[in-house]
């Protein structure tokens, strides 16, 4: 008969046998070699500290990515923006005396939509709700004005400002003048 707090002459591989459950167990013992023991501490704090610079350097490398493409966007858009630039910079040295009012306002406008059909390449729409049910989401009501129907009820009457949109965020509401149904028919 063997004793279970004995090993085995046989067993020779290293492997523990638990006094109370007799099970048996390859892991080494901590009155085993120290040396051993001080090896895979310092391998383990070697591999933390590996990944902990490794990741640190993904973290920058990252964070510097990021930085160059909002460069790229913005360089993007400003060079979007130049030709609009160049013609205001020419609006800015005509001699009034020479142009009349008509050409200026024209000129305007037109720096206008090449300002906006740049922008809206990048994203950007405008929010002009005149017509439209209020929307509070979108929108801002800075007045009311009466309604004349009921079926105009929350209705935009006027717009005051309108607002932006980009890439389906909200940069500035359009602020409204919203039509309100008082329940008597406006004459």
């Amino acid at each position: 008969m063997t004793d279970p707090n004995t090993s085995d002459d046989n067993n020779d591989s290293g492997s523990v046998s638990d006094p109370m459950t007799g099970a048996v167990s390859d892991a080494p013992q901590a009155e085993g070699d120290p040396g051993s023991l001080q090896q895979q501490l310092d391998a383990a704090r070697d591999k933390h500290l590996r990944l902990a610079a490794e990741y640190d350097n993904f973290r920058r490398r990252a964070a510097k990515e990021r930085q160059e493409a909002g460069w790229r966007a913005q360089g993007d858009l400003v060079r979007g923006l130049i030709d609009a630039i160049d013609d205001i910079s020419r609006f800015a040295h005509v001699d009034p005396t020479t142009v009349n009012s008509k050409t200026v306002v024209d000129g305007v406008l037109m720096v206008e939509r090449k300002v906006l059909k740049s922008l809206a390449g990048h994203g950007l729409e405008l929010i002009d709700p005149l017509g439209h049910a209020f929307d509070p989401a979108r929108h801002e009501a800075v007045s009311t004005a009466p309604a004349a129907f009921a079926e105009e009820d929350d209705t935009v009457a006027a717009v005051f400002q309108v607002g932006y949109v980009i890439n389906g965020h909200l940069l500035r509401p359009a602020r409204v003048v919203v039509k309100q149904w008082s329940g008597k028919p406006v004459s």
